[in-house]
Formats: C-alpha cells, sequence, structure tokens
C-alpha cells in the first residue's frame, strides 16, 4: 500500500520541490506553487488537475477519486491513498501534478533526469 512517506520520499525527489506546512497540513511546491498536499491525516493527496480530466477520473473511479466540496471550483483532486494501484500510479499522479506547476528549467531538468 502506498503511504504519505511515499508521496513525501517522492515528491521531495522532483527539482525544485519543497515541503511546507500549510493550512495544518504538509504541501509541496515547485518554485513557489504548490502541486499537492497531504490533507486528511496523510490518507490522501490532493494534487493538481484540469477540470475536465478530474470529472473523468472521478466518475470513473470514485473509490480512488473525489473532489473536496472546497475545491469545486479549482483544477485539483483528492486521491485516496490506500485505493491506488501501487507505487508508480502514485508517482505517476504526482509527476503530472508537478509538471503543471513546474517552470519549464525544471521540466527540462526533470527531463534529463529521466533520459
Amino acid at each position: 500500500m502506498t503511504t504519505s512517506d511515499d508521496v513525501r520520499a517522492f515528491a521531495l525527489s522532483l527539482p525544485g520541490t519543497t515541503e511546507k506546512i500549510a493550512w495544518s497540513m504538509p504541501t509541496f511546491r515547485v518554485a513557489g506553487k504548490m502541486f499537492a498536499t497531504l490533507p486528511e491525516d496523510e490518507t490522501s493527496m490532493a494534487v493538481r488537475c484540469p477540470k475536465v480530466e478530474r470529472d473523468e477520473l472521478v466518475l470513473a473511479e470514485p473509490e480512488k477519486f473525489w473532489i473536496a466540496d472546497h475545491e469545486a471550483s479549482f483544477a485539483w483532486v483528492r486521491v485516496r491513498l490506500a485505493a491506488l494501484d501501487d507505487i508508480d500510479e502514485m508517482r505517476d499522479i504526482l509527476l503530472d501534478s508537478w509538471r503543471q506547476a513546474a517552470p519549464p528549467r525544471l521540466l527540462e531538468q526533470r527531463a534529463g533526469q529521466a533520459g
């Protein structure tokens, strides 16, 4: 099962990422832009997700994805860590969110690391 420690370790491995406590929970930021949080006693993560994709995810897999009421007008989705298929799925979701927030120079740096 994927844990908040897995999320934290992977998030912090991404170029330019920092962790900051905000709203009494861990948040992860790149170049000052938040791309993930660990709400709900760290049993889920919230990530950036375009609204159209977010709505499709929630409809397709409501046991895994949901939208918090206070985030309904924002491009964010919640992900239940226990419902993830494996750690690779968590990494893919987190990396996609990071890419939405990261500046071009860090995207290039990450592409160089992956290649």
